[in-house]
């Protein structure tokens, strides 16, 4: 079995909460930070950290503006986020399908480390 596919999945998208950002900026390419914290449920600080960890892999930009004479953070989906998202998904197809191809035994399936 090939592992390879295993090994290239991106750990900065692959963790639970930046998938999900990830994920919600794919569909809207732009957020604001309010928003996108409810409808994932995370704390301010959670996503905060999260939005830090994709700003510094260049695949989110994040800008402060007021609105109303609020503070207003937006982040927004840069070209390499769009390319890794997309990378990583066609990744997991091709996991989905070598798990197919060998059965779905765990035995048969390599832990990714």
């Amino acid at each position: 079995m090939n592992a390879e596919p295993f090994l290239q999945l991106d750990r900065v998208i692959h963790e639970k909460g930046r998938l999900g950002i990830m994920s919600a900026l794919m569909a809207r390419p732009q957020m604001p930070f309010t928003e996108l914290r409810d409808l994932l449920q995370m704390t301010d600080g959670n996503l905060t950290s999260h939005m830090r960890t994709l700003q510094e892999a260049g695949y989110v930009a994040v800008s402060k503006s007021f609105q109303n004479n609020r503070p207003l953070t937006t982040l927004a989906l840069t070209g390499s986020g769009e390319k890794a998202f997309r990378n990583y998904v066609a990744l997991l197809a091709e996991i989905v399908e070598i798990t197919r191809e060998f059965g779905t035994e765990p035995a048969k399936v390599p832990a990714v480390k």
